[in-house]
Formats: C-alpha cells, structure tokens, sequence
C-alpha cells in the first residue's frame, strides 16, 4: 500500500514533480498582486496552490480556482487543463475521492477538445488514480489502458517507466498477476536503460511482490535484495523501508524464522527513523515472531506488546489483530490461560471488527458509485436540457447559414459562368489573332520564296548572259589601256551586282534550308555572317536530324537569323552562340551575346520592330519567350515551343 500511494501521488501530480519549490508563499503572493491577467499569472496562482497543498489543501484550492477564472476569462485552455489536475490533486489529499472523479471526467472532456496527446493521456491517467483510491480497480485498469498508447508514443521513458509499474500494482489487484509481473518487468527494463536507480528500486520491490504472491520466492528474493542495495546506495529509505520488510514477510512464508531477523530489525530501524509507526508495527510482529520460534518467548513477548500499542493507539486493525494472536499464543505457552482467554477473544473480535470494516468499505465503495453516477446523470440530464433549449436556435441560425450559403453559392456560380464566358471570348480573339499571324506569316514566305526565285531565275540570269556578252565583247574590240581599265572595273562591278543579288536572293529563301534542312541553313547563314568580321558567331544544334515540317523551319530560321541580326547591329559583341535543342516534340531556341544588353526590356519589347516581328513569330509556334538582359554584360534570349507533327507545308 505504501508503494501504491507513491505511484498514485506521482500520477496525479506530474506537473508538480516541475513546480517551482523554492518560491516562498509571500513572494508569491506579492507576484501575484503585481501579474497582470495573463498566463504568468495563472502560472503563479498554480504555483501558490502547490506551495500550500500539503499545509493547507483549502487554501490551494482557492488558488487552483482562481487560477481557472483567470483562464476562462483569457481563453487560456492549457490553464484550465492544469486547474483540473491541481484541483483533483487537493481534493485526493482530503480524500475526497468521489468529487475528485467527476472533476476528472470534466478535465477528459476539456483535454480531448484542446489538448495534445500527452495531456489527454495525463487526465485520463488522473481519473485512473481516482478509480484507485475508490478501490474500483477494473475501472482503473480499462482508462490506464486507454492512456497507455499515446504514453508510448510520446517516447518519454521516465514516464513510461513510472506508467507501467502502476499498471503492474493495478493488475496485482485485479488478480491478474502475470500480467503484473510483465509490466513491473517492463518498468524495471526501462530504468536499467536511462540509469534510474530510484525507479529500479521501486520497481524491483513491486515486482517482487507479486512474485512471492506466485509463490516464485527465490526470484522474489533476488529481487527485494536488489531493491535494497540500490535504496542504501542513494539513500531511498522509504523504498528500502518496504522491501526490508516486504524481505522479512518472504521469509516468514517460507518459514524460514531464522533468516527473518536481520531483516525485520533492519525495517524497525528505518521505521522509526522516518517515524511510520504502521511500518513499526509490521516489524515489531516479524521481529516477534522470529523470536516465537527461537523460542526465546520473553522477548517475542515485548515485542508484540509495543506492537500491540502502537496498533492500538492507531486503530491499525490489521496489525492489532496479528499482534493479539501473538499475544494469545504466548500466554498459553506461560500457561496463563486469563490472559489466553483475553487475547484470543480479542484476536477473534478484530478479526470480526476486520470483516466488517471490509464490508463496510464494499458499501461505501457501492455508496460512492451510486452517489457519482447520480450525479453524472444530473449533469447529463441538465445538459439536455441547454441542448433542448438551445435546438431552436441552432435551428435558426442553420436556416439563416443555409440561406447565406445558398447565395454564396449562387452569386459564386454566376462569378463563374461570366468569367468562363469572358475566357472563351478572349481565347477565341487570340486563335483569331493567331490565324491571321499564320496567314501572314504564310503570305510572306511564300512571297519572299517567289521573289528569291525571280531574281536567281530571272534577274541573275540576265546578268550573267550581260556579263557573258560583255566578255565576249572584250575580245573582240581593240581599247585603249585606259578604256580596258574601265571595261574591266564595269565587269567586276557587275560580278559584284550578281553576287549581291543572289545573296539577297538566299536570305529571302535559303536553298539550303529547302535542300539540306534547318542546321546547315543556320550554320550557312551564320558562317556567312561572321567571315571576316569583329565578331565570332557559334552554332550548336542537337536533335535536328529528324526533319520537322517546311513551315515549322521557316520560321525557325527566321527567328534565329532576326535574332543574331539584332546582335550583329545593336549590341555590340564579340561572341554570339545560336542554339537549338529539339527533345521530342519540344523545340527550345537560344541566342546569347557578350555585348551591351538590353536599357529597357519592356521598351524594346514594345517598341523594337525586330523582337516584335520574332514574338508574332513565337505566337505562330505557340511558344513563349523569356528575355534576360543585364546592361554592359549582354543578353539571353530563351524560347520554348511545340512543334505540331502534323503541319502541312
């Protein structure tokens, strides 16, 4: 039982393993007069009430109270959260155990709605502890049980030590004393691993307790003789306290007298030094019975004799019973049968008074469930009651919501048909738009390819017939040194003209484009660019060897050869790189130069005919195109488009 009130103080008190100790009360309470109505301040009404509790459990509620109207007022959750586990607490200590399970029940409720997992698992944890100290221990076990997963989960293993181990007292119980036994293992395994001796301890004297109820007696001693060394080595004399005694009460089983002594005189001493007179009186029977069986009776007799006051003056039943049987047995062996007679009625008469104060907890127990549960049902029965008053207007207010939601919904559906129809509307003027581009752009290829084929077919023909005639000309005739000078500088004029001419002729329409495809145009075009110029232009083209449609190169070319263009003419560089990436049905064209980038990218884009022309042209790919320009470092143009398979020439 000893061991039992220690794990449900720490249960029920977990927080308070954290309070703030060493504040005084009156430093406190001058905090308290200065805190603002914050969290501080409910942290510092908390506070107060733990410093009292044990002092004066009225006056830590009063602070627990105010405490929770402070939260209320600020919608301070986690602070009402803690008034239940503080307040519970207070009322556990004046053993008021059936105010304290409904306050419990309240705490769940508010948990499940605002906490986390860790506080929804100390509540439920709390009203465990409160089913405990009702000796209801079936219900104690199903919300332990509850809480166990989200404890696990948290991976605390201080915690998960101290859970475990109480639910071993708890299955100890309720008979269930293998499962008793798991857990207490389970305790003492996570002490060994985050080196917790105080808990090692703790849990080797409750497993060894349920041990020895299996009759395992050698494997329960192995454990209370651990217990023990670890209690002495830091000084846990409670602890050692109980396994000393728990050590005497194995032996005394097994009646093995002799081994009881060192052991019952052990837990004498530590009784009277922590001044437990209920421990003092267990030792003093132990003590007595070894020397019974010695045999040594005078001694056995002074012994159970102080037992037997010291259970008198306290009404510890149990004991007084014990010590009395004693006292009965060593009369008779004296051969003092008044005094046989005395004690045997007496031990008879306690052991009846024993029965009875069992009974009469039973009822109590039965009393306190029938009182908890009434008034449970008192407050499910005013809670229908808001409910039933409140439905009306719930019902109200959903109408009003509904109708809200309704033109919502409405006005929303509108928004969007107009906004679908203002959609269609401007993507059918940009296909307009882009079919009048196409058939532009269509118009001046074709007209551009009939005007390069008349000036090679026709001009450039009758230029080289003129050139032709000339030359034969100039055999026949007989001039003058100055005369033939000029001839001959007619003729390389008109060279020069023919030339030009079928440059003019090849830019409009490239033949190479026509015969040998868009890389070696482009590469033609920028080779012819670059001769013997300041400039270098680089081409670099990957994945053109599949042809793409006529149309689709065309004006691929074009944009290239604009775009090199305007490098040439305006930016000044001494390198261009042209490049063109095809990766399926994806084209992607890049021209970059070191010269003297763009002032303005959005001017020129607005007012620059040649980035204009390239962007009608980009439209007809259905592409997009991206500038990036830094003034004195260059630019890079960058254009992504489609390329349709199924284009016609």
């Amino acid at each position: 039982m000893v061991r039992l009130l220690i794990i449900l103080l720490i249960l029920l008190r977990w927080e308070s393993m954290v309070a703030q100790t060493d504040l005084v009360k009156d430093s406190l309470l001058a905090k308290i007069a200065i805190a603002q109505e914050d969290t501080n301040k409910v942290v510092l009404l908390i506070a107060t009430g733990q410093h009292l509790l044990y002092n004066d459990p009225e006056a830590a509620k009063y602070y627990y109270s105010q405490a929770r109207i402070v939260s209320e007022k600020i919608g301070y959750q986690i602070g009402l959260i803690k008034y239940y586990g503080r307040y519970t607490e207070a009322l556990n200590w004046q053993g008021r155990y059936d105010s304290s399970l409904i306050l419990n029940k309240e705490a769940l409720v508010l948990a499940e709605k605002y906490g986390n997992k860790e506080r929804i698992a100390m509540t439920m944890h709390n009203l465990a502890g409160s089913y405990s100290y009702l000796e209801d221990h079936e219900k104690a076990l199903e919300w332990q049980l509850k809480a166990l997963p989200m404890f696990e989960s948290g991976g605390d293993s201080s915690k998960m030590s101290i859970i475990y181990d109480a639910i071993g007292i708890t299955y100890r119980n309720v008979k269930l004393v293998d499962k008793s036994i798991e857990y207490h293992e389970k305790a003492l395994a996570i002490c060994r691993k985050i080196n917790d001796p105080f808990g090692a301890a703790i849990a080797l004297s409750n497993l060894g307790g349920a041990l020895s109820i299996q009759k395992k007696y050698s494997e329960a001693l192995i454990a209370y003789k651990e217990s023990i060394a670890i209690s002495k080595e830091y000084n846990a004399f409670s602890i050692q306290k109980t396994a000393t005694n728990n050590t005497a009460d194995l032996y005394f089983k097994q009646g093995m007298y002799d081994s009881i002594k060192p052991y019952a005189e052990e837990g004498l001493r530590l009784a009277k030094e922590t001044e437990d007179s209920s421990a003092m009186s267990i030792s003093l029977y132990t003590l007595a019975i070894h020397y019974f069986f010695r045999k040594d009776f005078a001694r056995s007799e002074s012994l159970a004799k102080e037992g037997y006051g010291i259970s008198q003056r306290n009404n510890y039943l149990t004991t007084y019973h014990l010590h009395s049987n004693i006292l009965s047995e060593l009369a008779l062996v004296r051969g003092d049968l008044r005094m046989y007679g005395y004690f045997d009625r007496l031990s008879d008469s306690l052991n009846e008074a024993y029965s009875n104060e069992t009974i009469r907890k039973n009822v109590q127990l039965l009393d306190k469930r029938y009182e908890t549960e009434k008034k449970e049902q008192q407050l499910r029965l005013q809670e229908s009651q808001i409910k039933q008053k409140n439905t009306l207007n719930y019902v109200f207010g959903f109408s009003a919501l509904a109708l809200l939601i309704i033109s919502v919904l409405a006005y929303r559906n509108y928004s969007h048909k107009r906004k679908l129809q203002e959609q269609k509307i401007s993507e059918l003027e940009k296909e307009k738009l882009l079919l009048a581009t196409q058939s532009i752009l269509k118009g001046q290829e074709e007209e551009r390819s009939r005007l390069a084929k008349d000036l090679h077919d026709g001009l450039g023909g009758m230029l080289s017939g003129v050139k032709l005639q000339l030359g034969s000309m100039k055999g026949n005739l007989i001039m003058s040194e100055e005369l033939n000078r000029s001839f001959n500088s007619a003729l390389n004029k008109l060279d020069e003209t023919i030339n030009e001419m079928r440059r003019v002729a090849h830019n409009m329409m490239p033949e190479a484009l026509l015969r040998l495809g868009l890389p070696q145009a482009l590469q033609d075009y920028c080779h012819s660019l670059a001769e013997s110029q300041h400039f270098t232009v680089n081409c670099e083209f990957h994945s053109l060897e599949e042809r793409m449609p006529s149309t689709t190169e065309i004006v691929v070319y074009r944009i290239v050869q604009e775009l090199v263009n305007n490098a040439v003419k305006h930016s000044g560089a001494t390198i261009i790189l042209a490049q063109v990436i095809r990766q399926a049905n994806n084209l992607s064209i890049t021209v970059e130069d070191n010269g003297k980038g763009f002032p303005n990218i959005d001017e020129a884009l607005t007012k620059g005919s040649g980035l204009l022309s390239i962007k009608s042209r980009v439209d007809y790919l259905k592409g997009q195109m991206d500038i990036q320009s830094t003034p004195g470092k260059g630019s890079s143009i960058h254009i992504d488009c489609i390329i349709e398979q199924d284009a016609k020439d």
